[in-house]
């Protein structure tokens, strides 16, 4: 898996999105452009924003148990997976606006580091390592740049 916390990657991941036009179609799903990038912006509204609420012990007890090693080992995800229901995005969104935020929340990450994410206590999942981290960043978008052909 390629460190998303290293600039050369975190530039890559970027310049793929700067590849997004507000017409790129998918090449599975159900998802438009500006869907995916508002879904990616999930991921980082969890880590830097407080606007999802945060599931009770118990359901992060399950979630850990049950869900944690597919989001943070190197495995790709397999096409047309499930997600979360704070991950579906209803209704059409501002594709400029998800596109600016999604490459700010990019290099917020890359410039804090793999330090600062170490041992960091996820939403969902309690502390990660920083290959877990890496992990469940890049994998995630790098799945959905692969949906969208860029």
């Amino acid at each position: 898996m390629e460190n998303i916390f290293l600039k050369e990657i975190s530039e890559r991941v970027i310049a793929r999105i700067n590849n997004l036009t507000s017409d790129t179609k998918g090449q599975w799903g159900k998802m438009t452009v500006d869907q995916m990038l508002a879904h990616c912006n999930v991921t980082y509204e969890m880590v830097y924003d407080d606007i999802h609420k945060r599931p009770n012990a118990l359901m992060r007890f399950i979630l850990k148990m049950l869900v944690k090693n597919s989001v943070v080992n190197d495995k790709p995800y397999p096409k047309n997976g499930s997600t979360a229901p704070q991950f579906i995005i209803k209704g059409s969104r501002d594709f400029e606006k998800e596109k600016t935020r999604l490459i700010a929340y990019i290099q917020r990450t890359q410039e804090l580091g793999e330090k600062h994410f170490d041992q960091k206590e996820s939403h969902s999942f309690g502390p990660l390592s920083t290959e877990e981290w890496n992990n469940l960043f890049h994998k995630h978008l790098d799945h959905h740049l692969t949906q969208f052909g860029v």
